[in-house]
């Protein structure tokens, strides 16, 4: 049965060597801020210059979690909603390594929680996978759809279910997100519950009104997914 609900990391400004990194990029992955102020700097080398990744100097600082560097070159009109060479914006990047209060600058100045580059994945995708109510809220108060699909067609109610984070599930319903949506493969909320097993994620499913009959493109529906798994309870 192939996988259509993970994700996978790459290596962020804090992972590198600081070989990798020069100028603009090593202040804003260090949060040097006051490297960054010398307004001469920002103008003579571009503050949307892109590394070797593709990435800007908000991308950096929004990974390793310098809120206030994001705050000033948010200020300085950078570009929000560039993406590096994975496919993230500094939105996901924030979301991913958790960066509440980078989340919050960015949205507040109108980032896009709705880019979908990184396996079709966005931001609401990622903090789904974290998993973090509190970004979650964030973003969905921000506009973020709850029904976005990856490229396997996945919401992120179904990822977060794949990721065993009941709350989060618990969240997203009660937000509004759909509990009988299918991803490319056909499988819904409830059989993913089921294939692992997880009685109290599959109560709480259909107690929003998860459809059991439901089927996938090979037919089967959540207690086949059960059985096949050994959850004969």
């Amino acid at each position: 049965m192939p996988s259509s609900t993970s994700l996978s990391r790459d290596s962020d400004a804090h992972q590198l060597p600081e070989a990798g990194l020069h100028g603009l990029h090593r202040a804003a992955a260090r949060g040097d801020l006051a490297r960054l102020r010398q307004h001469w700097w920002l103008k003579k080398r571009g503050k949307n210059r892109r590394d070797h990744a593709k990435r800007t100097p908000l991308h950096l600082a929004c990974a390793n979690g310098h809120a206030d560097v994001v705050r000033f070159l948010v200020q300085e009109k950078c570009l929000l909603n560039l993406c590096d060479n994975t496919g993230r914006s500094p939105l996901m990047k924030a979301v991913e390594n958790q960066h509440e209060e980078c989340v919050a600058i960015l949205l507040e100045h109108r980032a896009d929680p709705n880019l979908k580059v990184y396996r079709g994945n966005s931001a609401l995708h990622l903090a789904a996978a974290a998993p973090n109510t509190s970004l979650a809220e964030m973003l969905v108060e921000h506009g973020a759809h709850l029904e976005a699909k990856d490229w396997e067609g996945n919401t992120p109610l179904l990822l977060a279910i794949s990721s065993h984070h009941k709350e989060m599930v618990k969240f997203l319903l009660q937000k509004g997100a759909n509990v009988c949506a299918q991803n490319l493969f056909g499988r819904t909320a409830l059989m993913l519950a089921a294939s692992a097993g997880e009685t109290d994620v599959i109560e709480l499913l259909l107690s929003y009104g998860a459809n059991i009959t439901c089927k996938d493109i090979a037919c089967d529906t959540a207690v086949d997914y059960a059985l096949r798994s050994g959850h004969f309870e």
